[in-house]
């Protein structure tokens, strides 16, 4: 019964932090999350109110999964053949650029750090946070694009970069993560570092491409909106349950990433079925209360304690300005190279900022480290700071590259544009001729 009270609190809470985040002119994901703050364990929670424990929020967990489930599944949807005819090259590229010269600046960085600071961090601890920072949260981006309806060809490509970050963020992390154990234990496991997660990424995709066909399959059956809606419904909570499960075969851990399956399903299903772009907008409809769920709890979550640990704060502001920088860089250069328009090259990289649920799942693995619990308070640090000021620039950056109108225009019964149009590859001609 509380538990039910509580997730009325939590929606009901972070519904009327909108409209003061409204008159801030601050993203709906930004209120959410700082109504998660204050209903979480470390604020209204020590007057016995709401979630009183880390414990109540964390016994949630399943609605955080079912939500990334449905985030994810909503993103594969961006993949349909035709836009990748056209940005494929360029999301790829972008995707894996990006994230490897974050990595590399955030290693650089941090080394230097222990070689100033010795005692302050390790190599390995620092080594593993370059890997963790490649990581970037899909959730956050994808809830401003909708609440402000952005749309051009940077929203497009940005969709496309943080669903490819996800498989280029577990690689990297594998392979710096089994560097790292071989750093403290001298010797190195070509299993956890090639093996796993190159396993990993291939039964994600084989497992999400299967449900995907599945739900079309069994969508020919059904002629009915309401029926299909719940049939995709079910198609996704059943593939987030499959993708939470692990096992070890001849002493190889086998397990799914949540975010790749997901994807994957809703790419195979958009591509394949005619219909899929109708049902997507009933399924956005549905999952709406879902993500203000998931974005209040998120913010119930952090750990506002961390901030007490001047070795943390230094650490995590280190960190925060090497990746935030290396993310800048990254796809800065790499839009450069993929001849990405001005506007493309100037703003992207900073709607790619965000970090939270893979970040935080690798540093829970990163936690097998002698200085493991570094590493996750540094993250939980990071995660604070990025989801709640994330969403702000990721509206300022899609509003000046001109793919989010004035303020105000967020009723969805009215067709946002973006402002001029753009092309991938070559700017708009001036018509002056």
């Amino acid at each position: 019964m509380y538990v039910l009270m509580q997730l009325s609190a939590a929606m009901l809470g972070g519904l009327l932090m909108t409209r003061l985040a409204k008159k801030l002119q601050l993203p709906a994901v930004t209120a959410y999350l700082v109504a998660g703050v204050l209903l979480g364990p470390f604020c209204l929670g020590k007057l016995g109110l709401v979630f009183r424990s880390p414990a109540e929020v964390e016994s949630l967990n399943l609605i955080s999964q079912m939500a990334l489930g449905f985030i994810a599944f909503t993103i594969g949807n961006e993949f349909r053949l035709e836009q990748l005819k056209h940005m494929g090259r360029q999301a790829i590229t972008v995707g894996i650029l990006q994230a490897v010269i974050t990595t590399f600046l955030v290693d650089v960085g941090l080394i230097a750090l222990h070689g100033l600071f010795p005692q302050v961090i390790s190599v390995s601890s620092a080594i593993t946070l370059g890997a963790i920072a490649a990581a970037t949260a899909p959730a956050a981006t994808l809830m401003v694009v909708r609440q402000y309806k952005a749309e051009g060809p940077m929203t497009k490509l940005l969709l496309l970069v943080v669903a490819i970050d996800d498989a280029v963020g577990l690689v990297v992390f594998a392979a710096s993560f089994g560097i790292a154990t071989a750093l403290e234990s001298g010797t190195v496991s070509l299993k956890s570092v090639l093996a796993e997660p190159a396993l990993e990424i291939v039964l994600s995709l084989l497992l999400g491409g299967l449900a995907g066909l599945a739900l079309h399959l069994i969508e020919k059956y059904f002629h009915s909106g309401s029926k299909r809606l719940c049939l995709s419904i079910s198609c996704v909570l059943f593939t987030v349950g499959a993708s939470m499960q692990e096992f070890t075969v001849a002493g190889v851990h086998i397990g799914f990433s949540l975010l790749l399956v997901c994807m994957m399903a809703g790419t195979v299903f958009c591509n394949i079925c005619d219909f899929s772009e109708s049902l997507m907008e009933h399924i956005d409809d549905w999952t709406a209360p879902l993500y203000v769920l998931f974005f209040v709890l998120s913010g119930a979550e952090l750990d506002l304690q961390i901030l007490s640990n001047p070795m943390v704060l230094l650490i995590g502001g280190v960190y925060i300005v090497i990746r935030s920088a290396g993310k800048y860089l990254g796809a800065y250069g790499s839009c450069a190279l993929t001849n990405c328009n001005d506007s493309i090259r100037k703003y992207l990289g900073i709607t790619l900022l965000p970090q939270a649920g893979v970040s935080l799942g690798m540093a829970l693995t990163a936690q097998q480290l002698q200085d493991g619990a570094t590493i996750r308070s540094v993250v939980l640090f990071s995660v604070l700071v990025y989801e709640l000021v994330g969403p702000t620039l990721t509206k300022y950056a899609l509003t000046a590259a001109g793919e989010i109108h004035a303020e105000g225009r967020t009723d969805r019964r009215r067709r946002n544009r973006p402002a001029p149009l753009f092309h991938l590859g070559r700017q708009e001609e001036h018509r002056s001729e």
